[in-house]
């Protein structure tokens, strides 16, 4: 089987650097002057923060990207480099998820005479991508609701899209260093992006930070592993416009099929199991994976099978 030059990396969670940023135990301090920014509170003890983002819970393909609790805030927290109307369908998912979690750690009694306390949801979406997009919307599930119904429903989900490109924003990123740092280094990178790649684009605007920067020690030590992060995104978002061109033409089938092609690259290995992530990352089943990639990349199933296991 020839090689091909790519590998499309998935949109499920190769970790993205905002949350490499954000959502890690190592940077609580700057999760926390995140909270309190968008908050407007001012908790100073960043040991109060019990991150409870899930991995591998009940689902492979149902992670969030980062969600914690604090006092009695449960906060999720998604970054968004494309515009994406339906996240308050995917937070309500994953927000049903996280409550059973904490239900099942906490040993409540969901069916006993008393009612059980739960953290309050805060949902809140960082958009950065291009497309032009106020600096704060509010994003409904009963947008989704046909328009003569839209007042009739018994759930309501609201969640936060807050633009953090550079300039946009400017009070909440004022509140928040790491943040403004944060959007600082993506519009740097953009700029030097179609001279460069966004490999070298990234080490080159890593280096260019100013040494007052916050975050600059961390992602020096990890220069390697964000450009990685990069260029996974720079990807995701070209495997995203792929994926909406082949539904918009010839449904899920024609994007499985694209999916596929560009899926294969640096080896049969990395190329499945690019490929797995992107199909899952489309909601197909994964019975349907194993039959089209074992196929199309001339493998046993129990191969696909095995892989899907690392992913």
């Amino acid at each position: 089987m020839s090689e091909k030059e790519k590998v499309i990396i998935n949109r499920q969670h190769k970790d993205r650097l905002f949350n490499f940023i954000f959502g890690s135990e190592e940077n609580k301090r700057w999760t926390l002057s995140l909270y309190n920014a968008v908050n407007g509170s001012n908790y100073e003890d960043e040991s109060l923060i019990v991150f409870n983002t899930l991995q591998n819970y009940l689902y492979v393909s149902m992670k969030n990207d980062t969600s914690f609790i604090i006092a009695d805030t449960m906060s999720l927290y998604e970054h968004q480099s494309t515009f994406n109307p339906n996240m308050p369908l995917r937070m309500l998912r994953y927000l049903s998820n996280l409550y059973s979690k904490y239900v099942k750690e906490n040993a409540l009694d969901v069916f006993g005479k008393d009612i059980i306390e739960l953290p309050v949801p805060k949902l809140v979406t960082f958009y950065n991508g291009l497309d032009d997009v106020e600096d704060e919307i509010i994003l409904k599930l009963s947008d989704s609701f046909p328009e003569y119904q839209k007042g009739n429903g018994d759930v309501e989900v609201k969640v936060r899209m807050l633009n953090i490109n550079y300039g946009h924003n400017k009070r909440l990123i004022q509140g928040c260093s790491p943040l403004k740092e944060y959007s600082w280094l993506i519009d740097r990178i953009r700029k030097y992006n179609a001279e460069l790649g966004i490999e070298k684009a990234t080490i080159r605007a890593i280096r260019e930070m100013p040494s007052s920067f916050e975050i600059k020690i961390f992602l020096v030590s990890h220069m390697s592993e964000v450009a990685d992060m990069m260029l996974a995104e720079d990807q995701e978002i070209n495997a995203l416009e792929l994926v909406g061109n082949a539904r918009e033409k010839k449904g899920v089938e024609k994007g499985i099929e694209q999916g596929i092609e560009k899926g294969i690259e640096k080896g049969i290995e990395k190329g499945t199991i690019s490929t797995i992530k992107l199909l899952r990352g489309m909601e197909i089943e994964d019975a349907i994976i194993i039959d089209r990639i074992s196929k199309e990349f001339d493998v046993t199933k129990e191969y696909v099978r095995n892989l899907m296991k690392k992913v």
